[in-house]
């Protein structure tokens, strides 16, 4: 018999928004492998998050790619519903979605461009998703837990136009989620996960020279895994962490302390 450590989110439904690629993908194979069903969201990647539904049906877990685009509020109204039709529970929602102004035709776009996408996903989205969350869970009889994602330079600040995009919009995130633990508690658990310097599509393409400053400046000397992120993601969703809300836990290996 496998063992509730084993599988802490046997018999929970988790909702992972932004999951075809990436930390969303890590997060929510991670969550199906320890037990839980888990519906996850898109907004261009279809592929993707085929891809992803296919290993957790492989992993034994019902699941469902919904998609979703956070600066649409309609959409947002809807993804709920549909992870609830889909698993039959939900008691984890993680808001992992997020703008990319950094890889592909958004590197290209001007600093207000940049800005207005990122208060309009991650900041805006973010909010309303939350509020949506937040509902759904509390009517529940046993609550559950949202989970937001911030970054963990928004803590210490970094120098550059990007980094003082990012630290303004996940800023807002984890000021926000603090707020929201407080008055959705104790039903609901609000915490946040704040990743640092973590091998996803920017880090794939980042010279070698910032790879190895990079490594060289993070007392773990190695850059994070969306695995590490995603193990952080299932201990804040889990019974272990019951206790625990309107926290933010920084997965950056020490950069940011």
């Amino acid at each position: 018999m496998t063992s509730t450590v084993e599988r802490p989110l046997a018999g929970r439904g988790v909702l992972v928004t932004g999951a075809s690629s990436g930390i969303g993908r890590a997060i929510a194979l991670a969550a199906a492998r320890a037990g839980a069903d888990v519906a996850i969201t898109y907004r261009i990647n279809l592929a993707g998050a085929e891809s992803v539904t296919r290993e957790i049906r492989d992993a034994g877990r019902q699941t469902a790619a919904i998609p979703l685009d956070l600066a649409d509020q309609e959409s947002l109204r809807a993804v709920g519903p549909a992870a609830l039709a889909a698993l039959g529970r939900l008691d984890v929602w993680i808001n992992n979605a997020g703008a990319d102004i950094l890889t592909g035709a958004a590197a290209a776009l001007s600093t207000v461009e940049k800005l207005d996408r990122l208060l309009a996903v991650d900041v805006r989205g973010t909010m309303i998703a939350s509020w949506h969350a937040a509902e759904v869970l509390t009517a529940q009889q046993d609550g559950g837990s949202i989970i937001n994602m911030s970054w963990d330079h928004a803590l210490s600040g970094m120098p550059g136009i990007n980094p003082q995009l990012f630290a303004a919009a996940k800023g807002a995130v984890l000021a926000f989620s603090r707020s929201l633990a407080r008055s959705v508690a104790p039903r609901v658990r609000v915490n946040v996960l704040a990743p640092g310097w973590i091998e996803t599509s920017f880090a794939a393409g980042a010279d070698e020279r910032l790879r190895r400053k990079v490594a060289d400046e993070t007392p773990m000397k190695r850059w994070g895994t969306p695995d590490d992120v995603a193990g952080a993601a299932v201990f804040l969703a889990s019974p272990a962490a019951a206790f625990i809300t309107g926290q933010a836990i920084l997965v950056g290996g020490g950069t940011v302390m």
